[in-house]
């Protein structure tokens, strides 16, 4: 299946209108391609997974998370999955598709899918995701095997503010302590890796909101300042249509990680798609970055 395949021409031209322009009015463009994409993933497989909702994994009311199994799963490896949202808004569901489209495709891969959410700004402030991400761990490492996962091969994807806060997790020393993360991987789609308010970034507000407002701290706080130090296999995806700086950043941690171990992580430009599409496509026919992700997986189970 090729890029952007499994979409009709209309929706295909309006990707390509869209692409170059995708930073000047987010939103609108969110909503067009989550629109592009409903009849896709309403369609798509899910008869052979079941779902179990808002497990509690933390005493707060949005420190629950979605199970997603196979009837028969036993000893699969556990995919947590930590949607976005500029660290102020987004639910781990949107709509009954996004994001559960990421769970279910795994979940058809003979993973367990962990769908998690987690406190927001501005009433939680870094490091909370984080936090929450080890908390969601720490639930997935005691309960994975009561639902047919293997609790020694627990992998983390992040989305957008959800891959800040599981670099977060896994990289930065003032959240992971002196144990370390107890995970076997990362997957990183279109992470916000810095904390930055730069004039062309369009969500600096929602940075602030999170990290605050001495922007002189912005950098101790950035997970990409830390991810050198780690040995922690990763796989960072960007999109050919990102954010503003997102891209830049994904590429920046690559190169400190590849410099540091003298080896390159895996790393995937997806061609086409933006910041949105490269979560709403998966559990669709266009299985591009599904594959290399899996791939991945397997490579580090």
């Amino acid at each position: 299946m090729e890029v952007l395949g499994n979409l009709p021409a209309p929706a295909r031209r309006q990707f390509a209108e869209i692409g170059p322009v995708w930073g000047r009015d987010i939103p609108r463009h969110r909503d067009l391609v989550l629109q592009l994409y409903r009849p896709l993933l309403a369609a798509a497989p899910k008869s052979d997974v079941r779902v179990i909702r808002d497990i509690a994994y933390g005493a707060d009311p949005r420190q629950v998370l979605d199970v997603y199994r196979q009837p028969s799963a036993s000893g699969a490896p556990v995919v947590i999955f930590v949607h976005g949202g500029a660290f102020v808004r987004g639910d781990k569901d949107i709509d009954g598709e996004v994001y559960a489209n990421v769970l279910y495709y795994f979940a058809r891969h003979d993973f367990l899918g962990l769908n998690m959410e987690y406190r927001r700004a501005p009433e939680f402030k870094y490091p909370c995701g984080g936090q929450d991400v080890a908390a969601a761990v720490d639930w997935a490492r005691r309960h994975a095997r009561e639902h047919g996962g293997d609790p020694e091969r627990i992998f983390l994807v992040g989305h957008s503010a959800g891959g800040t806060h599981v670099a977060t997790y896994a990289y930065d020393p003032a959240v992971r302590g002196l144990v370390g993360p107890e995970v076997k991987g990362l997957v990183l789609l279109s992470a916000r890796l810095r904390a930055d308010a730069l004039p062309g970034n369009p969500n600096a507000d929602a940075v602030r909101a999170y990290f605050g407002s001495d922007e002189s701290k912005y950098d101790q706080l950035s997970p990409v300042m830390h991810g050198a130090s780690s040995s922690l296999p990763v796989f960072i995806a960007i999109a050919e249509y990102e954010n503003p700086y997102l891209d830049v950043y994904g590429a920046e941690l690559f190169f400190r990680i590849a410099a540091a171990r003298g080896r390159a992580p895996r790393f995937l430009r997806l061609p086409r798609h933006n910041h949105i599409s490269i979560v709403a496509h998966l559990n669709t026919e266009e299985d591009i970055l599904g594959a290399e992700i899996r791939d991945f997986l397997a490579t580090e189970c």
